[in-house]
């Protein structure tokens, strides 16, 4: 391994987590594909690798269906965190063809966009009303306020949770996540399976009801998949269900602050952009590109193979950047300038490949919704102080929001 391919930073850095964009600079100039020391695996900076990566068949979510962990040289899952994999065995997000295809197809229907659009009104309301609650003080942190508010009750009310369980649903979500965080310890992983083993005992006392009574959402759907027999198990419905609600609104909460904050920084008044459908469309994406709310997803390689001269084993994971691919020079044109009439924009928050975000337009909906309410009822908004992120990479959202009005 050549010593320029190899970087050496800390995710957990307040300098980098907070600012993360030189950094990838820097180490793309270097070597666009690098092995990460902390993590001890290969990343992809280059957006054309990230794109092609996304794409490629060799590459996969999961990998005991291809390979034993006797034959990886793993060893077994630790008692104390089983719990909380056995629940993530049966998601959508860690699972490759055939059961991949079922499960995607069966809640695919929810997300569509003719189905989302219909949910516009009730988003724009739901703004509104936040707004209400918060006007007259002529200030607020607005990620509590507002960002988290929105997504969390769309997406109960699409999947059918009583929204008076907002909170609780984002404590254990909260606590789920943040298993992805690098340097986890073990206070987070025993604070994740607690979480777990609540929502789902949560949600097979709510699903048992719902079956004598269903409605016209989400869950009644995939129930209904279930009775029919081998479309859906309960332990694949419960954690469908877990996963609808945990990443249906993680990302989209940090994609609202992010946006908020990058409009504010540039001084863009994104009033006239918002109002007309087209604009709205290419400022929503240039929004997702210059400062995503997660920037780097895993693969694991499925074969022995070679990309680019860089040769990878079968069972090794590899990170692909997307906070990285989406600042990329060679793709972007003045990557780090905020171009609100960019186009074309292949920017890649959302992922690809059949692992594409299955939540895209609803997330795009929300973000377009909240901010032309936000911005024509808060004209006068600015920041209230200099925010700065979580230390929670790979997510990258803010901490909090101050604003003033």
């Amino acid at each position: 391994m050549k010593p320029e391919s190899t970087v050496d930073l800390d995710p957990r850095d307040p300098a980098f987590f907070n600012t993360p964009y030189p950094s990838y600079h820097a180490i793309r100039a270097r070597s666009p594909a690098f092995f990460w020391r902390q993590y001890g695996f290969w990343c992809f900076a280059a957006h054309a690798d990230v794109m092609a990566l996304f794409r490629d068949k060799r590459f996969g979510r999961q990998i005991l269906h291809v390979a034993t962990r006797q034959e990886l040289g793993w060893p077994e899952t630790p008692t104390h965190v089983k719990p909380f994999y056995d629940v993530e065995a049966h998601s959508l997000l860690e699972l490759e063809p055939p059961d991949h295809t079922r499960l995607r197809t069966l809640i695919n229907r929810a997300f569509v966009s003719r189905q989302v659009d219909r949910l516009a009104p009730r988003i724009e309301t739901l703004a509104h009303g936040l707004i209400d609650g918060f006007e007259a003080q002529g200030q607020v942190e607005l990620i509590e306020a507002f960002a988290t508010p929105i997504p969390v009750i769309v997406i109960a009310e699409l999947l059918g949770v009583p929204t008076d369980m907002a909170p609780q649903l984002l404590d254990w979500s909260h606590k789920m996540v943040a298993m992805y965080q690098f340097g986890r310890s073990r206070e987070v992983e025993d604070a994740a399976v607690s979480a777990t083993r609540d929502f789902v005992d949560y949600l097979r006392a709510y699903i048992a009801e719902r079956r004598k009574q269903p409605a016209d959402d989400l869950m009644s759907h995939l129930i209904a998949a279930e009775s029919e027999g081998k479309k859906l198990s309960e332990a694949e419905l419960i954690t469908t269900c877990i996963l609808v609600l945990n990443a249906g609104h993680e990302a989209t909460v940090h994609a609202i602050g992010n946006s908020v904050k990058a409009i504010l920084e540039n001084q863009l008044d994104p009033r006239p952009l918002l109002a007309d459908p087209p604009q709205a469309e290419l400022l929503i994406e240039e929004l997702l590109r210059y400062d995503a709310p997660l920037h780097l997803f895993t693969r694991y390689v499925l074969e022995d193979l070679e990309w680019n001269g860089i040769p990878l084993k079968k069972g090794e994971q590899i990170g692909l950047m997307l906070g990285a691919a989406n600042r990329d020079p060679a793709r972007f044109p003045n990557p780090d300038v905020l171009d609100p009439t960019r186009e074309p924009n292949p920017q890649q928050s959302f992922g690809g490949g059949i692992h594409f975000c299955i939540g895209a337009p609803l997330a795009r909906l929300e973000m377009r919704v909240a901010l032309k309410v936000l911005f024509e009822r808060l004209p006068q908004l600015r920041l209230a102080n200099t925010p700065s992120y979580r230390d929670a990479y790979h997510f990258h959202g803010l901490e909090r929001l101050d604003v003033a009005f």
